[in-house]
C-alpha cells in the first residue's frame, strides 16, 4: 500500500503504522475465511495494531485493483485505497460481524469509488483517461500487452480502435451502472453481494446491471 502522509496517520492510525505497496504488483492471493478475519478483526478492535495490518495485507491487492478498474487513475485508486482502510480502521469498533470483513472493506471502498466518479463527472472528466505531463492520453486497456506472436499493425490499429470505443461506452454509463458492471462483470461477484456492499436489493442490482449492459450493447452494437 503507498505510504500513507503523516498527517493521515496522526489524524487516523497510531504512529508506526505504514503500510507500502507496489502498485505493479497486484496478483490476488487465496482469500482467507471468514472465521480467520473475524478473530483478526477482534485482535484490532481489542487494540492489536499487528493484526490490522495483516487484514490490509489480505485485501490490499483486491481494494486497490477494484479502485484502479473503476477510476482509471494510479493516483486516484491509491487515494480511495489508502481512505477505504483509514474509514475502516477508524469505524473497526463498529463493526458487528453481520457480513463479512471482506464485504464490508468492499462496501467501503465502492462507496468511495462512487463518490468519485461522481465528483468527477460533475467536473466533466473523462472517467476513465489518464492525461500524463507530456499531454498524452492512454487509458487503462492501452496498458494490456498484446502478448501474441505476430500483431500486425493493421490489427493492433483495430485493437486500439475497439478498446477506445470500450473505454467511450463505459464512460456513458452513471457512476452507479459503471459500478455495478465492474462488481459483477470484472469482479465476479454475485449479485446478492453486490447489493450487500450498495445497501440495496439484488432486484434494483438486476436492473441497474440490465441498463448498463443494454447502454453498452447499444453502444457497441456495430463491433458485433
Amino acid at each position: 500500500m503507498p505510504e500513507l502522509s503523516k498527517n493521515r496517520i496522526a489524524s487516523g492510525y497510531p504512529a508506526g503504522m505504514v503500510f507500502s505497496m507496489s502498485a505493479s504488483s497486484l496478483s490476488e492471493p487465496m482469500r482467507p475465511s471468514r472465521a480467520d478475519d473475524e478473530a483478526l478483526v477482534r485482535q484490532a478492535q481489542q487494540g492489536s495494531t499487528s493484526a490490522f495490518e495483516e487484514l490490509v495485507r489480505h485485501y490490499d491487492r483486491v481494494v486497490l485493483r477494484l479502485a484502479l478498474n473503476i477510476t482509471g487513475s494510479y493516483e486516484d485508486a491509491q487515494d480511495i485505497y489508502q481512505e477505504a482502510f483509514l474509514r475502516a480502521y477508524r469505524n473497526l469498533g463498529r463493526f458487528r460481524f453481520e457480513c463479512s470483513f471482506y464485504t464490508w472493506i468492499y462496501r467501503i471502498a465502492t462507496n468511495l469509488c462512487l463518490d468519485h466518479l461522481r465528483q468527477r463527472q460533475l467536473r466533466n472528466r473523462d472517467i476513465i483517461t489518464e492525461r500524463f505531463e507530456e499531454g498524452d492520453e492512454e487509458t487503462m486497456l492501452d496498458r494490456v500487452p498484446d502478448q501474441r506472436p505476430a500483431t500486425s499493425p493493421e490489427r493492433a490499429a483495430l485493437s486500439r480502435e475497439v478498446r477506445d470505443r470500450i473505454r467511450m461506452a463505459l464512460g456513458r454509463l452513471s457512476p452507479r451502472e459503471r459500478v455495478v458492471f465492474e462488481l459483477k462483470h470484472y469482479q465476479g461477484l454475485k449479485l446478492q453481494t453486490v447489493a450487500t456492499m450498495l445497501n440495496t436489493t439484488e432486484n434494483t442490482i438486476k436492473n441497474t446491471l440490465f441498463r448498463a449492459t443494454h447502454k453498452l450493447r447499444v453502444e457497441l452494437a456495430e463491433l458485433c
